[in-house]
This record gives structure tokens, sequence and C-alpha cells, in this order.
């Protein structure tokens, strides 16, 4: 269902709103299966260096982006006509150093506007405990900040990029039940904690649903058209995979991922693993 007005007002806010019901425990369970068992199944294909828009080569995986009720609920932010730009499966090991900084989406995407958002959807429980999603509210109304890129080992960021400066800023927590989602705006400065606990926490970022009224600033943009009409004349539109790591999908990925690669890395003085 879409989101309610009482909801979209507090994303508009505060630059998230969260947790939103999307599917039931016992649907997400099963989704974190469905993903182990790809995991061990193509163990070259879905590890912890690659994991970027995996939805390009595992049918579930599209599914969840094509999920009419996350659709509904990203185009009460962004309209009728919707792309998704990519999706990043995070799965932290239990026990593990793994954080990501205090970092804006949308800070080296290469688009030029805020019409988009980022979905992330959980697929266990996500609990300050185990690391989840922390946002720092209302700074999406600073627009664009200055990062640094650090290349912390255990920072799941391409660069390593963090914001600094709004220690005075009071996070917020989002934890997540199994099958909740959470939404947060582009300019919102947000990241994640390790995970002290003893269980994986899996989550997928749908990141990001974009409509129109954006301007590319460089680099190729291979997205997953998702509803209406076309969102942007320039992006290159990548078909929905119908097995899992088929040849011509394991090649759109792979497109996909250097086209990722130019964009995020742009001016970088080190390039990792995506």
């Amino acid at each position: 269902m879409p989101l309610r007005d009482d909801q979209l007002a507090h994303y508009r806010e505060h630059g998230w709103v969260a947790p939103i019901d999307v599917m039931s425990v016992e649907e997400a369970t099963e989704l974190r299966r469905t993903l182990e068992a790809a995991e061990a199944a193509y163990p070259e294909h879905l590890h912890a260096e690659n994991r970027n828009n995996a939805h390009h080569t595992f049918p579930f995986l599209a599914e969840l982006a094509l999920d009419e009720r996350i659709v509904d609920i990203a185009e009460a932010i962004v309209g009728p006509n919707i792309a998704l730009w990519s999706t990043v499966v995070f799965a932290k090991a239990p026990r593990s150093g793994s954080f990501v900084s205090w970092h804006q989406d949308a800070r080296y995407m290469g688009v030029t506007g805020e019409n988009h958002v980022t979905a992330w959807l959980a697929l266990t429980p996500s609990t300050l405990e185990n690391g989840c999603v922390s946002v720092l509210p209302e700074t999406h109304r600073n627009g664009a900040v200055e990062h640094e890129d650090t290349y912390g080992q255990d920072n799941i960021l391409t660069r390593g990029q963090r914001v600094v400066g709004f220690d005075d800023v009071e996070p917020v927590h989002l934890e997540l039940q199994a099958g909740q989602l959470s939404l947060h705006h582009p300019w919102l400065v947000h990241g994640s904690q390790p995970n002290r606990s003893n269980d994986r926490r899996i989550g997928v970022a749908l990141q990001t649903y974009m409509g129109n009224g954006l301007t590319l600033e460089r680099g190729a943009h291979h997205v997953t058209h998702i509803r209406g009409g076309a969102v942007h004349d320039e992006f290159v539109d990548v078909p929905v995979p119908t097995a899992p790591c088929t040849k011509s999908g394991l090649a759109h990925r792979e497109a996909a991922n250097q086209a990722f690669r130019d964009i995020l890395y742009d001016g970088a003085e080190v390039r990792r693993n995506l």
C-alpha cells in the first residue's frame, strides 16, 4: 500500500521514515533462505566483494525490486515514472567489524536533483546490536556536504567516504523487523555500526528509485525500468533476468558495475572491488 500522509510528511520533514510494513516475517525469512542458497550455488557471483547490482543476474532480487508493495511506496515520493539505479545486498557477518561511515548516497551518484529515494528492506531483524541503519535527522536540508575518503579496511563503502561536522546531531537508529522497510532521502547523512550479534544482519538496499527531473553530471547510468514512462532519455535500460547467472545477465551486470565504478570512483586515488 502507498505511504500514509503522515509517513510522507515525516519523510519530507526529517529525511527518513521507518518502519514501514511491507511483508511478513515469514516471507522475508524465505527471501533470506533464497539469498543464502544463491550464495552457496553461485559463490563467484554473490560474495562479500560482489554484492552490487545482483538483481541483474538473480531473478528473485529483480522481483523484489519490482514488488508492487515497495514500488507503490516509492511512487508516493518520486512520481509515476520510476527506474531503479542499483541494488546492494548488505550482509554483515556476526561478530564482525564491518561498518558504514556517515555519508550521503547522492554525493557520488553522478546526478543532480533530489527526485529519488533509497528503500532498505530487512531480511533479518535489524537492530542497534547488529548494526542497523542510523540516520542524522534533517541533514537532507543541507544539500551536498564534503566527504573525505578513508579507504578503511572494515568500511563497506566504496571509498570509505565519510562526512564530518555533525557531532551535534543526535542519531536515530532505524530498527526493523524482518519484512519491514525504511526510506531515506538522497542527501540524508546516514551510516551503520558493526554487527555485535551472533547472527548475520541482512538487508537489501534498493538504491535508488528515481523519478523524472534528474540531470546527469557524468557517466553512463544502467537502470531497470520499473513503472510508467522513461525517467531520462540517456539512461541505459537493463532487462530483467529470466534465470540465475545467464551469460546475458552476467554481461549486463558487469556493464552496470563498470559504469557504477566509473561514477563512484570519479576523481578517487584508489579503486576497490565492487
